[in-house]
């Protein structure tokens, strides 16, 4: 399971420094400026939790369990607040209307404040 959470971590954090060169290098050009601000922010927070899947893949204090279950609510987090950020920024760019997924934004950021909830609370708990 650590090399999973490690490669997540990995393919998470290289998505990123593309995403983030792309937002910095290309999108400028193509949407406003409020927008790539907003792209900024879904890279930001990817790569925080390519970050803590980074630690979590080398620190073996949790049981497999709850080490599986953290790193699926950060995966599914990151897909929804990060993603729905990355398609609502380009939203004048497609012919889609993505504002219709913008729920998705503060569901993903739901699931990640309670992906770190249980993490606390699996350190706190542990004897």
């Amino acid at each position: 399971m650590n090399r999973t959470i490690l490669l997540g971590a990995i393919v998470m954090g290289l998505l990123a420094i593309v995403l983030g060169a792309f937002g910095a290098h290309g999108l400028e050009k193509l949407v406003p400026a409020d927008a790539v601000d907003s792209f900024e922010t879904g890279v930001r927070y990817q790569m925080y939790h390519a970050l803590l899947l980074l630690f979590l893949g080398t620190w073996n204090a949790l049981n497999l369990k709850k080490l599986k279950m953290v790193f699926r609510l950060v995966i599914i987090g990151v897909i929804l607040f990060s993603g729905s950020i990355y398609l609502l920024s380009i939203n004048s760019l497609v012919a889609f209307d993505f504002k219709t997924i913008a729920l998705l934004t503060p569901l993903g950021g739901t699931v990640l404040i309670f992906a770190w909830s249980f993490l606390g609370y699996c350190i706190l708990a542990k004897k």
